[in-house]
């Protein structure tokens, strides 16, 4: 039930097109980082396009788990997490681990960060964008019993740092808007 159903006064009748208005605006955020996810392995044929779907999907669960952390709950997060596994040919638990970890540190900064302004919010990614590539390759090398270059970690950490600013601004219009349960 939305927040607004459970204050007094007029509010609508909870009709089954509410309700499932409601669930639509609750799932948006999930479901939006599932098919951008899904977009990522379109044939689009330009060169380091497998590296866009663990960057795309680690800034989607920063985004949402920020500002949306009743939408974007841990189990929902470890599903996203078991889809990054075995789209991107991770070994498994490594993305799963890396996503519940940044989610983890996205709710627990959320009270000091979601009232920030968007280039405080960048800031405060960068960090985490480079611990959950070194995370990545320390899991990845650990799982394969065999070192790994670093380069690709390095260059994971910067397209993430780099892809958050253009999934923001879209992602914030839609958090306030069709994702929005109150609106509903």
């Amino acid at each position: 039930m939305a927040a607004i159903d459970r204050r007094p006064g007029i509010r609508p009748r909870a009709t089954l097109g509410r309700r499932l208005d409601v669930t639509a605006r609750h799932a948006f955020p999930v479901t939006c980082t599932i098919l951008l996810m899904l977009l990522t392995e379109l044939p689009f044929g330009f060169a380091a396009q497998t590296a866009l779907l663990p960057s795309l999907t680690l800034a989607c669960v920063w985004f949402w788990s920020l500002y949306r952390p009743r939408a974007m709950l841990p189990p929902l997060v470890f599903l996203i997490g078991m889809l990054l596994d075995l789209m991107g040919y991770l070994p498994l638990g490594v993305g799963v681990l890396t996503l519940l970890c940044t989610h983890g540190v996205a709710v627990r900064w959320r009270r000091q960060l979601a009232p920030q302004g968007f280039a405080l919010v960048w800031l405060a990614f960068l960090p985490v964008a480079a611990m959950a590539a070194a995370l990545a390759w320390a899991l990845t090398a650990l799982l394969t019993f065999r070192l790994i270059p670093i380069g690709p970690a390095v260059f994971q950490a910067v397209l993430s740092a780099a892809i958050y600013p253009v999934l923001a601004i879209p992602l914030a219009h839609a958090h306030r808007g069709v994702a929005d349960p109150e609106r509903a």
